[in-house]
């Protein structure tokens, strides 16, 4: 992460390119851990999930900490949102990969209670990610126009954000820990609205000043 006054650091591809190789290296590191394979990849498909659950936190409150909070960090996040989304969208690509492994080789596991409606979430959620990952280049955003890219990344954030959501509230009889995640992405959606209020305040003030 890049800080205002802290020298070159790491920014724009070098941050996506450390980013997605510490992902490959946990999921990696993860299966090797693990001398059966089917565990050896229900494991690395947690920790991609988390790998992702982290990164998408990290650009979904980027303007909402800058906006709160505004310090260096904070604004390099902000600056940094587009490659922290793109990193995200690898995290998940990797998440996603490893699913289809696990469904064609253990497919008598992976379906097991499982109806195909329950992956439509899923796949809604792949959707927007690869929708907000193609239009994160300016050239798209000049080709879209700022108004309809930007309502294709809002609505594709608030969507993959309730897709979190979901996915761990549906989970919570499984392990406490999604109790956890589902609480820090509540949390999350609070701090994200708590900002807009805090946005449109200071522009009413700035109004009432003239």
């Amino acid at each position: 992460m890049t800080y205002p006054n802290s020298g070159a650091g790491l920014r724009g591809w070098t941050l996506f390119s450390l980013l997605s190789l510490t992902v490959l290296l946990f999921a990696t590191s993860t299966m090797l851990w693990h001398s059966e394979l089917v565990e050896a990849l229900r494991s690395a498909i947690r920790v991609t999930a988390r790998t992702s659950f982290a990164l998408f936190l990290l650009t979904f409150l980027a303007s909402s900490l800058a906006t709160l909070v505004p310090t260096g960090r904070t604004k390099a996040l902000l600056r940094e949102r587009r490659f922290l989304g793109l990193s995200f969208a690898f995290s998940h690509l990797v998440h996603g990969i490893l699913i289809l492994i696990y469904a064609n080789m253990f497919p008598e596991t992976f379906w097991n209670g499982r109806t195909a409606a329950a992956n439509i979430p899923g796949s809604v959620g792949y959707l927007f990610i690869l929708l907000l990952a193609v239009t994160s280049f300016p050239v798209m955003v000049r080709l879209l126009g700022f108004s309809a890219w930007k309502l294709l990344h809002s609505t594709g954030s608030w969507v993959i954000a309730a897709l979190f959501c979901y996915s761990f509230y549906k989970r919570i009889p499984l392990h406490p820990w999604y109790l956890i995640a589902f609480s820090i992405m509540v949390s999350a959606i609070v701090l994200k609205l708590t900002a807009k209020v805090a946005v449109r305040a200071r522009k009413s003030a700035k109004i009432g000043a003239v």
